[in-house]
């Protein structure tokens, strides 16, 4: 009798086994939505648009871009994050709606880092910082020499309070140990138009909004914020090679489900997602959006979001942003 229960036992626990891998094995047997928490045609509707038809033809099914924009990207996250964790539901998450928002509202409607099950980053953008051809400077250390010289004085423009524009001119002014104006725009055209015309001395904000105006000699580029020099801007350095150390502030992109997904779904998308990235054509998108592709999964993502969450945590606490 021992040895018949032994049996059935370990018979049961085999076909436990394989119920469970041919679920894994057959995701997924539907289209999985993926909330896009911005409006259509933005950078990041581009980005994950382009990325999600090329990691559909590996999982076999559609991902079908769900635009679920309001509250700077808050809205559309917070109903991924109350979604069933059956790897039907994935968000997209960036700086904005996972780093920097949840600390400029009074209540959270969702916790980042406890709410979703990390699944694979897509792409990081550093930031261009530049100034108005008048401002006398041609480097970072010569910008930081001349405002603690006229503390208070130069003013920056930005893509509007709270944004990552705003919070990174913030933070290199706190690592810089100098005191600017912010000046805040409605967007980043209108800061790089007055930041042309003179009406602000410099701005740091997205490579494209700014790239034309430098080409053409109309703002001068001094640095990258991101850790790393950029191949597409090669002979720039970034502004922690140029005197201050450890800076960094990123644009980035990357994909979530709700908290509880199973591991082998998101390893599941993760594969087609990285495979996507590294494609020559999805590569070339992302450089137009000034940004460099990524094929991070789970643990790596987890581990940049918890940084990067407290960073800006940090800045907005200490500046009393909001």
């Amino acid at each position: 009798m021992r040895h018949f229960s032994a049996v059935f036992g370990l018979f049961v626990m085999t076909l436990a086994a394989g119920v469970g891998d041919a679920v894994a094995q057959s995701y997924p047997t539907k289209p999985v939505r993926v909330i896009v928490p911005f409006p259509p045609g933005g950078g990041a509707d581009i980005i994950m648009r382009a990325i999600a038809q090329k990691a559909a033809a590996g999982l076999q099914q559609q991902l079908v871009i769900d635009n679920r924009a309001g509250a700077s990207g808050l809205i559309g996250a917070e109903l991924a994050a109350k979604a069933p964790p059956d790897g039907y539901t994935l968000v997209l998450a960036t700086s904005s709606n996972f780093s920097i928002n949840p600390h400029l509202v009074a209540k959270r409607p969702y916790h980042p880092v406890n709410d979703f099950a990390p699944v694979g980053m897509l792409a990081t953008a550093p930031l261009l910082l530049a100034v108005h051809p008048s401002l006398s400077v041609s480097s970072v250390r010569d910008l930081v020499a001349l405002a603690k010289k006229r503390p208070g004085e130069l003013a920056y423009g930005s893509n509007g309070t709270g944004s990552l524009s705003h919070l990174a001119t913030v933070l290199f002014a706190s690592v810089a140990g100098i005191e600017m104006l912010h000046v805040p725009y409605k967007g980043g055209t209108p800061a790089v138009t007055d930041t042309v015309s003179g009406n602000v001395s410099l701005i740091i904000t997205a490579i494209p909004t700014l790239q034309a105006q430098v080409r053409a000699q109309r703002l001068r580029a001094l640095a990258l914020t991101g850790s790393a020099r950029s191949p597409l801007l090669p002979g720039l350095p970034t502004v922690a090679e140029s005197g201050l150390a450890g800076f960094e502030a990123v644009q980035w992109y990357g994909v979530f489900a709700p908290a509880g997904t199973g591991r082998e779904t998101v390893d599941k998308v993760q594969q087609e997602l990285a495979k996507a990235t590294r494609a020559p054509e999805i590569r070339d998108v992302l450089a137009r959006d000034g940004a460099e592709a990524r094929d991070d999964g789970p643990e790596a993502l987890a581990a940049f979001l918890k940084v990067d969450f407290s960073k800006w945590e940090k800045v907005v606490r200490q500046q009393k942003i909001n």
